[in-house]
């Protein structure tokens, strides 16, 4: 395989490894320099720095995207012009319109678009998904997920919300996007944001916390806290999932070997879940990722449609939580991977 990955910060450098362990030559390209610096660091293997985008691009089979938020849909767009599969880190785009631009572009050229989602992919919730799946725990009733975090302060862009999409967009959507993986499609959101999430420069950046509560189309109702704290604040992970006949619990902190590992030289707080325990969510992402464009390889479990709708509930959250109001969300499939319609503001506070 030969794979363009744009971006080397640490999400770049959470799935530059697992490329190598497929197999993969690998291409990095990026506007900064800092491509040609990850190269170096994996002097010996089959890494190199791309002059440019479109040299990237023109020796490559499939596109990793692992950017800051603004700039996906324009290199997905290019990518796909280009006929190449993408893989895009979360969330696909910052709206639902750009989302479904990127998949109906990636439908009328025939590739495979792949929304990052790797929360998926991790063990304990992949395992939960089965136990659903399978009827273990009868009717859904609720369902309970918090995730938190030191604030993200490495990179600017995360301070403002228009380009970040703040902690429910950046944050939360990972627990959204499993949400509606095991309970449905969601019809209604209501939301909350504490704290100021712009950041004005001040040493020390404000914790910003969000609740959201989403009713799903089967009736079942998802509780979403999402949390960037201060800068000794513990990343953690949990779910509460009730069913008629049983509950789920887990909680990152109490599992071993859940940690948080750092990628190269990284700023404070900046760091990746894993686990030394199983083999690495990400390498898990991109193995289902990379055999989809290959004949018999199946569909993965992320779909470029739950990449759109993770965006779109998020989007329809985030205009709860400006407005005070219940955002209602009427989806209808127009195609494959694609859907439209969009969200419109109802008084009310859903439960």
């Amino acid at each position: 395989m030969r794979i363009g990955l744009i971006g080397a910060g640490g999400i770049a450098r959470a799935h530059l490894p697992g490329w190598l362990e497929l197999g993969a030559r690998v291409g990095v390209y990026t506007v900064d320099g800092s491509a040609e610096k990850l190269a170096a660091e994996y002097a010996g293997r089959d890494v190199v720095a791309a002059g440019s985008l479109g040299e990237l691009l023109a020796d490559c089979t499939a596109v990793d995207i692992c950017t800051p938020t603004p700039t996906h849909k324009e290199l997905a767009l290019a990518a796909v012009a280009a006929g190449r599969h993408v893989i895009c880190e979360k969330p696909l785009a910052l709206n639902a319109a750009d989302a479904e631009e990127i998949a109906a572009a990636a439908e009328a050229a025939g590739v495979r678009l792949h929304p990052a989602h790797v929360v998926r992919y991790f063990p304990a919730y992949a395992a939960m998904q089965r136990a659903v799946a399978s009827g273990e725990l009868g009717d859904l009733a609720v369902l309970r997920f918090t995730r938190g975090g030191a604030r993200p302060q490495w990179a600017p862009w995360f301070a403002d919300p228009a380009q970040s999409g703040g902690v429910i967009m950046d944050l939360m959507v990972h627990d959204i996007d499993i949400a509606r993986w095991i309970a449905g499609d969601v019809i209604r959101v209501h939301a909350q944001t504490r704290g100021v999430e712009h950041a004005t420069g001040a040493a020390q950046a404000e914790v910003v916390s969000a609740t959201a509560v989403l009713t799903h189309a089967s009736g079942v109702i998802s509780h979403i806290t999402g949390l960037w704290g201060l800068a000794d604040q513990q990343f953690r992970t949990t779910f509460r999932v009730a069913g008629s006949d049983g509950l789920l619990r887990h909680d990152s902190t109490s599992v071993p070997g859940y940690r948080i590992t750092a990628q190269g030289v990284r700023a404070a707080n900046e760091g990746i879940p894993s686990s030394p325990m199983t083999e690495s969510p990400y390498l898990s992402e991109l193995r289902e990722f990379a055999a989809s464009w290959q004949e018999g390889g199946g569909d993965p479990r992320v779909s470029a449609r739950d990449g759109i709708e993770a965006v779109r509930i998020a989007e329809a959250a985030v205009e709860s939580s400006r407005t005070g109001r219940a955002v209602e969300i009427r989806t209808g499939i127009t195609s494959t991977a694609i859907t439209s319609t969009g969200v419109t503001s109802t008084k009310g506070v859903t439960r």
